[in-house]
């Protein structure tokens, strides 16, 4: 076979795979009746005349029909109480095959009059509701925090399918407050002078995480004022104290360093020849190291019996950091670095309060993650 035969014969294949793609063959022969019906459908809307779309409509349609209809029979026939869903689900998929129908002209040519099914989606979708309903009120009515949860997504359901079904929304409501966990989180006590506004600080943005607290709807936090106001029972109290902190310690480190160079001009002859010669200098670097470290507790208490259920510890440390040098000598015997380094003088560490702040920002990652994580699970 030459090279034009073989790239003819590579063309024709292509285009019959292609072709039976297109037009829902090979979805039909797998048994996939709802794609094969769509995908003729797709075809016959850009080539109204093709033949092989024409007849694998005719016939996908025709078992998708009876598939679709077959699995509401037998569901209609199970004991299973939320059978009703499955049903719905059937209908609509019926109903969308007739849309994609309807808007293809040529497909009426062979599917005339697909069968719609209004009323039996409404009828299934409202006795899925009713089931739904009555799930959630006898969960409800079990009386506890887990059986609560499941109503809520229950009545969620119901929602979705009769947003407007009885008293479902109150029974929502109803379910989501049986089911939260409302903590309470009480404010760090610290009255030392120069920290209390950098306390204050770190407060803010914990009672800042906590208000927009969303990674488990049914975890409500109450800052302790907020709750006091709202006449809150909590079923926990979280509280937050610093075991101790130091701010501050400073240590200050002195190295000396002997440096010369060699083969440095030094003066020149009476000839006005360069003279070379050795230049010395005595370095003293000054290193300031000024750290401030804290440890806090977080307590988390069950208000009922009074018992803690998580009790973790969180350490921050934060070291600023100066350097600069000074030197009796030759300068010539300095290198740019060094030399760069004389020229910066001892600046002015930040505020006890700054410090306090920086050491408190790996404590608060930390903090926020636990919390996030312990909450989770609820």
């Amino acid at each position: 076979m030459n090279n034009v035969s073989r790239l003819r014969y590579f063309i024709y294949l292509s285009l019959i795979i292609l072709g039976g793609c297109t037009t829902g063959k090979n979805a039909l022969q797998k048994g996939d009746y709802d794609v094969s019906v769509s995908k003729a459908v797709s075809r016959l809307q850009n080539s109204p005349k093709n033949g092989e779309a024409l007849a694998v409509l005719k016939t996908a349609y025709e078992l998708a029909l009876k598939d679709h209809l077959r699995k509401i029979d037998e569901a209609k026939l199970s004991s299973n109480l939320f059978k009703w869903e499955s049903i719905m689900y059937d209908y609509q998929k019926l109903n969308q095959l007739a849309d994609e129908i309807n808007s293809c002209p040529a497909c009426l040519s062979v599917v005339p009059a697909p069968s719609k099914y209004v009323n039996e989606v409404a009828e299934s979708r409202y006795n899925a509701a009713v089931f739904r309903y009555n799930s959630g009120v006898a969960y409800l009515n079990e009386g506890n925090r887990a059986s609560a949860k499941k109503a809520y997504y229950e009545f969620e359901k119901v929602m979705n399918l009769q947003p407007n079904y009885l008293d479902v929304k109150t029974k929502m409501d109803d379910a989501y407050w049986a089911a939260v966990i409302k903590v309470v989180v009480q404010p760090i006590i610290l009255n030392r002078g120069p920290y209390k506004f950098s306390a204050d600080y770190f407060q803010q943005q914990i009672d800042q995480f906590i208000g927009s607290y969303s990674r488990n709807k049914f975890v409500v936090f109450y800052g302790e004022e907020q709750a006091t106001n709202q006449k809150i029972v909590p079923d926990q109290i979280l509280s937050l104290n610093f075991d101790d902190f130091v701010v501050g310690q400073t240590y200050v480190k002195e190295r000396v360093e002997k440096l010369k160079r060699d083969s440095v001009i030094i003066g020149e002859t009476r000839e006005r020849k360069p003279v070379y010669g050795t230049v010395k200098a005595t370095l003293s670097i000054f290193e300031k190291h000024i750290s401030s470290s804290g440890l806090l507790d977080m307590t988390i208490m069950d208000w009922r019996n009074k018992k803690v259920i998580r009790q973790q510890k969180f350490p921050g440390t934060y070291v600023w950091r100066d350097s600069w040098a000074s030197y009796k000598g030759d300068d010539r015997a300095l290198n740019k670095n060094q030399l760069a380094m004389t020229r910066r003088k001892e600046i002015a560490p930040p505020s006890p309060g700054d410090l306090f702040l920086e050491f408190t920002k790996p404590i608060y990652s930390q903090l926020v993650d636990d919390i996030g994580y312990f909450y989770n699970s609820y």
